[in-house]
């Protein structure tokens, strides 16, 4: 049974991020590039966590308060879409873990390319 319900709530997920990823790239200015990279859910789906990057990075903290103040109308925009009974209460956040995840490719590539010219 706990695999059934693994399944809706990836399902759900996989809504919810859908959801946000159109919102955004309706209703947001076009000063920055929001880009929705995981979202999690909580108490059996009756809260969800959005998490996002912004590009250029200088306006993730306006992008994360135009999503803050946002969140009333996102959730009706989901509820438009009649893809499941209930909707969740929202909130987002910067997805830091990818900040980190981008340094650390960053750092690796920079040591790789040293250690090509090192070679040389």
């Amino acid at each position: 049974m706990k695999h059934i319900n693994r399944f809706k709530d990836d399902k759900f997920i996989s809504l919810i991020s859908r959801f946000a990823a159109e919102y955004f790239s309706i209703e947001s200015s076009k000063d920055s590039l929001m880009t929705i990279t995981k979202t999690e859910i909580f108490d059996r789906g009756k809260r969800a966590s959005v998490y996002f990057t912004a590009l250029p990075i200088e306006k993730e903290e306006a992008a994360l308060e135009f999503a803050k103040r946002r969140r009333q109308d996102f959730r009706r925009f989901m509820m438009s879409k009649k893809s499941f009974g209930f909707t969740p209460k929202i909130d987002f956040y910067i997805d830091e873990g990818e900040h980190n995840r981008q340094k650390i490719d960053r750092l690796s590539n920079e040591s790789h390319i040293e250690n090509l010219i090192n070679k040389s």
